[in-house]
């Protein structure tokens, strides 16, 4: 389980296991040294439905535990890292985003083992994860007709909706993975994104579900500690982030 509150938590040291099985452990950055380890474990197998699901997490709030709950309770596999935005600018360093999204996937295991971090899979194109998480499983989605095949879903916020034509590649990515939007306060789903997804050839859904209506901004902006799980805002303070 992760720190307290008035603890002095350190970054993680993130390490996970190779498709060859070799556990390999590496961390966030070079400069990081601690003796507490995450593994993101291969999933159990059979496997039929894996969702991959990336995340700014700056910081990682109750929304994001919600979002994670979800998943995790639909899918068979849900693999989660923090990413890193080209179209995002003043993002705190990718390592200390994954080393607090570390902390709440730690929260969520006893009752969803089926959630890992796979900070391996981060990048600043989607594709580029997306053809990363295909040699990492070995699949390739949408082959249901296949009985070996796993079908990858990828999760994307309706914030994110307006910018995807922008995106790396987006249409060669859209065709290698189902997408599954997840409603935000805020940012409703209009006809015209629906309608920019079918031009995208998008084969997408709506989920059903209603995040709490928070936001990391609304931490960065106004310092509102009642967003953030107790551990990540204790490493916040360690780590004198948003200050």
């Amino acid at each position: 389980s992760g720190p307290s509150v008035g603890s002095s938590p350190q970054p993680p040291l993130i390490g996970y296991a190779s498709v060859g099985g070799q556990v390999t452990s590496k961390s966030p950055t070079d400069n990081y040294h601690h003796s507490r380890y995450f593994l993101s474990i291969m999933p159990p197998s059979p496997l039929q439905t894996l969702t991959l699901f990336g995340t700014s997490a700056d910081p990682p709030t109750a929304g994001h535990q919600s979002i994670l709950r979800w998943l995790a309770s639909q899918y068979d596999y849900v693999a989660v890292w923090a990413a890193d935005n080209p179209m995002k600018s003043g993002q705190t360093p990718l390592a200390h985003r994954m080393a607090m999204l570390c902390l709440v996937v730690q929260t969520l295991q006893a009752d969803y083992p089926n959630l890992q971090l796979h900070p391996e899979l981060s990048d600043a194109h989607t594709f580029n994860t997306i053809r990363r998480a295909q040699a990492h499983w070995g699949q390739i989605s949408g082959q249901m007709s296949d009985p070996n095949t796993v079908e990858m879903t990828f999760v994307l916020g309706s914030d994110l909706l307006e910018q995807l034509p922008r995106w790396y590649r987006i249409e060669d990515l859209l065709a290698q993975v189902k997408l599954l939007v997840i409603p935000r306060p805020g940012y409703p789903i209009a006809v015209s994104d629906r309608h920019r997804l079918e031009q995208l050839g998008a084969r997408y859904q709506i989920a059903n579900l209603r995040p709490p209506a928070v936001s990391s901004s609304r931490y960065r902006n106004r310092g509102d500690r009642t967003v953030v799980p107790p551990d990540v805002a204790a490493y916040i303070d360690a780590q004198h982030l948003y200050a």
